[in-house]
């Protein structure tokens, strides 16, 4: 059988499309994979400036694929916690709620106060710091975190030192209540039996994403307080701790109409902020409400995670109701807006 040699030229150069194709997958396009979301199966192309979804570079942008963006479109972002957009906990500490408004949450020191809690998902907060004399309330930061999920926990947390080092990693991690060991190198990357989480350093120290498969991901940052922010503020900060604490950045894909929690509930539709607009430091209470008993507990006054509704995922979508405003939310880092 006689081949045409336009036709064969023309299978030789598809040929050699598809194998080029093939080979930039690894690096220009990713899968969006997640089941029910918009863009699910599609191969979407990563922008040029950030051209793959993993970098050696701590500080280089990389391709994030919001699969239920109606565009199913790709944008680039850092991997570490952006303390200006929604989503965020950081500094003393003051939260950019899913509204986009920013508050502050002071807590006590030593405490346990729920951040999230919704019917499959429970993220606490251990809270440390101290009161110099002539204070009415407690210098505060984020010191751990505590998750519970689909009949698990994890939790990490910044390791108290008096001098701060960044050679020196200053993370530790557990999982149901099992320390987990993450070997100090970029990109090293841990996962559940289950591959349902999943821990990846971002630097070889102090920086990492954990992601709970179809549920949230958490960017997370151990700083100190420096010398200047001490200064600043006058935190009369004691010779001998330093406050290593997390800077936090949530992205949430699956919450309820129903969640609570400190951080939580600025993702309710019908969520009206009592924070002072316009003043420098917008505060809101709510500490007796948020309290837990320790950072891997649900029995807060407002919590409303159970292990047996966890185990079900048998959740509504915030992002389901149309009503939601997209505009809200930048960057994709507060949640994910679908119509």
């Amino acid at each position: 059988m006689e081949i045409n040699k336009s036709n064969s030229m023309s299978l030789i150069i598809l040929l050699v499309f598809v194998s080029g194709l093939v080979q930039a997958n690894a690096y220009y396009y990713r899968q969006c994979s997640t089941t029910g979301t918009r863009c699910n199966g599609q191969y979407i192309r990563c922008p040029a400036e950030c051209p793959s979804s993993e970098s050696y570079d701590p500080k280089a942008k990389v391709c994030l694929i919001d699969c239920d963006k109606p565009t199913c479109s790709a944008v680039c972002r850092h991997r570490k916690p952006n303390c200006n957009a929604p989503g965020s906990g950081c500094f003393d500490p003051r939260f950019i709620g899913g509204d986009g408004r920013v508050f502050y949450f002071h807590g006590k020191s030593n405490k346990h106060f729920s951040l999230v809690s919704d019917s499959n998902l429970q993220i606490n907060a251990r809270f440390i710091g101290h009161r110099p004399d002539g204070r009415t309330r407690d210098y505060t930061w984020i010191q751990a975190l505590g998750v519970l999920f689909n009949s698990q926990s994890f939790s990490l947390e910044a390791i108290k030192t008096a001098q701060w080092n960044d050679q020196v990693d200053h993370l530790k991690f557990t999982y149901n209540e099992n320390e987990l060991v993450l070997d100090e190198s970029s990109l090293s990357t841990w996962y559940s039996p289950k591959k349902d989480v999943k821990v990846e350093r971002v630097a070889s120290k102090n920086s990492v994403i954990v992601t709970i498969e179809d549920v949230a991901e958490i960017l997370v940052n151990v700083v100190p307080v420096t010398k200047e922010d001490d200064t600043i503020h006058n935190y009369q900060v004691p010779s001998d701790d330093c406050f290593a604490h997390l800077e936090v950045q949530f992205r949430f894909f699956s919450l309820s109409p129903k969640v609570d929690g400190v951080l939580g509930r600025t993702y309710r539709l019908d969520f009206e902020n009592p924070a002072k607009p316009g003043v420098a430091m917008p505060l809101v209470g709510g500490e007796d409400k948020y309290k837990t008993t320790s950072l891997l507990s649900s029995n807060c006054a407002s919590c409303v995670f159970s292990q047996e509704s966890s185990s079900e995922k048998e959740i509504t979508k915030v992002a389901e109701f149309v009503t939601l405003d997209c505009t809200k939310f930048s960057d994709g880092m507060g949640i994910v807006c679908k119509k």
